[in-house]
């Protein structure tokens, strides 16, 4: 993946990206890429319009960026029960290495909304989990292993716990 960082975008995460388990990520493959590919990608567009909404920017990024900061599959790689999941794992990792607002909570945990039922707090928390929701259909649909049924399933859920909300 190629995106050229502002440096600004690079003094707010640069201590996550000096950290070694969360580098790990590069040994994971998410959607056709590294998770961590898809965790820079999530962070920076998020970056991007929370700077340009004038929201808080620096939490945000930081939690975009820590999103899916799981190493191990959390349980089988098609099953909703690792979509519900993952944030939660994602969340007890991202709290073992660094310091996490109420802010960044709420995004880690809620970036799966609606799958993970409970709606976010947070403008932030949103434009995280749309932002997501967007890298993972481009990155699923330009890879060449991207999976059809599990991809259906996904939105199949998504689309039956919004309805369940409404």
């Amino acid at each position: 993946m190629i995106l050229l960082f502002s440096k600004e975008f690079e003094l707010i995460t640069k201590d996550i990206s000096m950290n070694s388990e969360f580098m790990r990520l590069n040994n994971c493959v998410h959607h056709g890429i590294s998770r961590l590919d898809h965790s820079y990608r999530v962070a920076y567009y998020s970056y991007k319009i929370m700077k340009f909404l004038k929201l808080n920017y620096v939490d945000g990024t930081r939690a975009a960026l820590l999103h899916d900061f799981f190493i191990d599959d959390v349980v089988d790689l098609g099953s909703i029960n690792r979509l519900r999941k993952h944030p939660i794992c994602a969340l007890e990792n991202a709290k073992k290495y660094f310091d996490i607002s109420p802010l960044q909570e709420d995004i880690i945990v809620k970036h799966m909304f609606p799958v993970t039922i409970r709606p976010p707090k947070y403008l932030e928390s949103i434009v995280v989990d749309l932002v997501d929701d967007v890298a993972s259909i481009y990155e699923r649909v330009s890879g060449i292993t991207h999976e059809v049924g599990y991809t259906t399933m996904v939105v199949v859920t998504m689309i039956t716990n919004f309805i369940k909300i409404i």
